[in-house]
């Protein structure tokens, strides 16, 4: 081993870079821990072999790509999207070519999307994201016993919180938008969908969203992307680490009447990984008519906005879809009702925030959510 360092030694010296000589010392340590020693005469060969292949291997080094966190948003669904992730490459485009051919399939703005051809009963044509989004929806209103509601299109539409005009209100009206709501009438058979009645319409408001996080999520998963922040219209899924290396850190707000997000407060701070968040409340959707605050949570075993202590819910979930479907649920249910379904459901988490008693805020969350939070925020 001295023998072949002093004859390497002024080779050894004759290298430009740091990282070659570094290369060259590892090389040669591993190369001597499972090789025996060359004789004197092949030495100097030996040695230029030896440059020569650790000049290949820092040249391989130097051709990674470095990878750095990059930021993106934009506008999608009537709402803004931001996303943080650990990349090469920068996938900002492939991100909103994505969303955009997911638009076409969920949204009820536009009148050529799969679904809006479904609602006016011009198609029963689905596609892969209809599908995936229908599915999803039948498993969460059988597990929220029917709190879950893909049908309350026409009651969304009715309060004034849908894709068309509002109506003026009679219980007569409501009585008879109550027969075209139930996902027991529609299913999926050989890919399209069937409706028992003309007058089902679909509103994937309340699950889309939280799919369309999952969806650029198994993008970056398909992209080699580690750490990653998904965030659209507050639905979110993460994973890894921020670029400060911990775990993702996430605020919920508190529950304040403001439609027009002026006067943003945080109620609590989590840190988060490897898991997707979703919040539903009615502090920000409403109108006040006569006096009466009308929220955008309608029940479809009434036919009526919601009325309870529940102010908002965050949800934690394996996936946003399923995050984002069991929020509006919950919002349907109350807090009692709600954690008997998070208590069946061992990957489930949520918090709540309920109207307490001298404009106080009452807070009560599953046992595994109190891990996330983080003290002194």
């Amino acid at each position: 081993m001295i023998a072949l360092a002093d004859d390497c030694i002024s080779a050894f010296y004759d290298l430009k870079t740091t990282s070659l000589r570094v290369s060259v010392f590892i090389f040669l340590i591993i190369h001597h821990s499972f090789s025996p020693l060359p004789k004197r005469k092949h030495t100097m060969k030996h040695c230029i072999k030896i440059v020569l292949l650790a000049a290949i291997i820092t040249l391989s080094w130097a051709c990674q790509p470095n990878k750095e966190y990059i930021r993106t948003e934009g506008l999608i669904f009537g709402t803004i999207y931001h996303m943080s992730y650990e990349s090469a490459e920068d996938l900002s485009d492939t991100i909103q070519s994505t969303l955009n051919a997911f638009d076409w399939s969920m949204s009820t703005y536009k009148e050529a999307s799969v679904i809006s051809k479904i609602n006016r009963n011009a198609s029963t044509d689905t596609d892969v994201y209809f599908r995936q989004v229908f599915n999803k929806a039948k498993e969460i209103t059988e597990a929220t016993n029917g709190a879950f509601d893909m049908t309350v299109a026409p009651l969304v539409n009715a309060w004034g919180f849908g894709f068309s005009k509002k109506d003026s209100v009679t219980a007569s009206m409501i009585d008879s938008i109550m027969n075209d709501v139930g996902m027991d009438m529609v299913q999926l058979v050989d890919q399209k969908l069937v409706k028992d009645r003309d007058g089902i319409m679909l509103d994937g408001s309340a699950i889309a969203k939280g799919f369309a996080v999952d969806v650029i999520a198994d993008l970056f998963e398909a992209c080699g992307v580690d750490n990653y922040m998904v965030e659209i219209g507050g639905e979110m899924r993460v994973k890894g680490h921020n670029p400060k290396n911990v775990p993702w850190r996430v605020g919920i707000d508190k529950p304040i009447d403001d439609p027009e997000v002026l006067n943003r407060q945080l109620q609590e701070i989590i840190g988060i990984s490897d898991i997707a968040l979703a919040t539903s409340g009615n502090y920000r959707n409403f109108y006040i008519k006569g006096g009466k605050k009308y929220a955008h949570t309608i029940s479809p075993f009434t036919g009526y906005p919601v009325s309870h202590s529940l102010l908002g819910v965050s949800v934690l979930a394996p996936d946003c879809m399923s995050a984002d479907a069991f929020a509006t649920a919950f919002m349907v249910l109350g807090f009692e009702k709600s954690m008997a379904i998070v208590d069946q459901h061992s990957d489930l988490e949520a918090y709540f925030i309920l109207d307490g008693e001298n404009d106080a805020y009452e807070i009560k969350m599953s046992k595994g959510f109190e891990q996330f939070i983080i003290d002194n925020h």
